[in-house]
């Protein structure tokens, strides 16, 4: 049988998590990213909208993940000396944390630079050999004073 964790008993209290993954692009993607030249257009931009829906949608994707209302959610995208790192943070009032809404903000953005740069990375076999992603990682998981963990 599945099922979500009961969460009735537990105190309805202000939430906040934060993310940060990489993605490991070729020195010529960076520059392509940096100079504007990516073919399908801005991936930062791009990437930051789509880590935004991501994080909306994440129940729709993680079975057991509870719903939860984001009073924040915020995303940002920026070159990095590897390819470009993602900072994700998700915050809310619930019973539940957000550190799975930033999670899968901060993977399917980065994702959606590799999207856009892929005919960049691909080599002469169409696979990836310098393209890397993460690590993908929860660097701050908070609740507000007083409550437990």
């Amino acid at each position: 049988m599945a099922q979500q964790r009961d969460i009735t008993a537990k105190p309805v209290v202000h939430r906040r998590a934060v993310v940060v993954g990489e993605l490991g692009l070729s020195a010529a993607t960076r520059r392509a990213i940096r100079a504007g030249a990516v073919a399908k257009g801005d991936p930062i931009a791009a990437a930051e909208i789509a880590g935004l829906l991501a994080m909306k949608r994440t129940p729709e994707l993680i079975p057991h993940c509870h719903s939860v209302g984001l009073t924040l959610g915020r995303v940002e995208i920026v070159p990095s000396a590897r390819g470009v790192r993602a900072r994700v943070e998700a915050e809310t009032v619930e019973r539940t944390g957000v550190e799975m809404e930033a999670l899968v903000g901060a993977t399917v953005a980065l994702l959606t630079v590799w999207d856009m740069v892929k005919y960049l990375e691909k080599d002469a076999r169409g696979l990836y050999p310098r393209t890397s992603l993460g690590p993908v990682r929860v660097v701050t998981k908070e609740k507000s004073p007083g409550s437990t963990r």
